[in-house]
């Protein structure tokens, strides 16, 4: 910490790179060191980060949430069979990879609804719905309103 404040305030060609780099690695090692951390049993996709196969898929899904994958593609992906990534999943995360897919198609288009005047139509095509009605339903069952009411909402 100290070398990186000596050469921000040096202001020589490259400091503020190093510094971009170094902020970096420092969150890099804060994440994995609060994984870690987490007790034996823990669920959620920061758990999941702890098994190799299933941090592979979440980056994955993460990265390309709106390819429409299928639970062949990831089990292919991550060279793991359906039944063991489907058993990785549900003790890391405490649902299936499609599932979490889902969940988080779904928290996307509910932070774009919030946050962007997007019509609902091209959110659902954003995040893979083919269907208006599919991505409707799927959102009402999630959030317990329709995306219109949602983004009406004051949240």
């Amino acid at each position: 910490m100290r070398y990186a404040a000596r050469e921000l305030a040096s202001g020589a060609p490259g400091a503020a790179s190093s510094q971009a780099r170094l902020s970096e690695l420092l969150f890099a090692e804060a994440v994995r060191k609060y994984v870690g951390s987490l007790p034996p049993g823990s669920k959620g996709w920061l758990a999941g980060l702890r098994d190799p196969y299933v941090g592979r898929a979440l980056a994955m899904i993460h990265r390309r949430a709106a390819h429409p994958w299928r639970l062949d593609d990831l089990v292919r992906e991550v060279s793991l069979s359906r039944s063991a990534l489907g058993e990785r999943f549900a003790r890391h995360i405490g649902m299936s990879p499609m599932r979490y897919l889902s969940r988080r198609r779904l928290q996307y288009a509910a932070d774009r609804l919030r946050h962007s005047k997007a019509p609902v139509s091209q959110i659902a095509y954003e995040i893979g719905y083919e269907s208006d009605a599919a991505f409707s339903r799927s959102f009402k069952r999630e959030f317990g309103a329709s995306p219109a009411a949602f983004r009406e909402m004051d949240h």
